[in-house]
């Protein structure tokens, strides 16, 4: 029988409240915390990284603050930035392709809840993976939400919310994130 960690990851219903799940939130919540209180320079910044996400290319930048779940769904490429206060929500995992830029307060929620109320009443919750491509920047305040695929060199605008799959080359705005005329959308 799987364990509810097993679930949480694959995406299938599962519940939060389960004791390995919330000592891998604690764990999380003292590893940001840490990382939190440095700033640029600081020798314990990329340990403190390491010990939190699942994996990170070279040269990564994470502006503090950064707010996560569990830290260990998150793969970052080589030369992914985030700027100040980024939300990843890591139920299920969250890659990031090299050179990917984030901008601030910019939120990558892979955490969902069933629609039906009797399945939310009964403690459950699920998430869906999301894959951003290389070289993708992503604008200040934008919501990439569960399941999404961002693939290469696509322009999500500043407050977007993306809640379908963004082709390569294509630049998405507005609630919901839809292409911009000549990008992709007819007019």
């Amino acid at each position: 029988m799987a364990s509810e960690k097993h679930k949480m990851i694959a995406g299938e219903l599962y519940r939060a409240g389960d004791p390995e799940l919330v000592a891998d939130r604690k764990r999380a919540q003292a590893l940001m915390r840490d990382y939190n209180a440095t700033v640029f320079g600081d020798e314990a910044r990329a340990g403190l990284l390491d010990a939190l996400l699942g994996s990170r290319g070279e040269s990564c930048a994470l502006r503090a603050p950064v707010y996560v779940d569990y830290g260990y769904n998150i793969h970052l490429g080589r030369d992914v930035f985030l700027n100040y206060g980024c939300v990843l929500l890591d139920v299920c995992e969250i890659r990031v392709g090299d050179m990917t830029q984030i901008g601030p307060y910019a939120q990558i929620l892979t955490a969902d809840h069933p629609r039906d109320g009797a399945t939310r009443d009964a403690g459950l919750e699920f998430g869906r993976p999301i894959t951003i491509g290389r070289n993708v920047w992503i604008g200040g305040g934008a919501l990439i939400l569960p399941g999404v695929t961002v693939g290469d060199d696509a322009v999500i605008g500043a407050g977007a919310v993306v809640t379908r799959d963004v082709a390569p080359g294509v630049t998405v705005a507005g609630n919901p994130a839809r292409p911009l005329v000549g990008q992709g959308a007819k007019p």
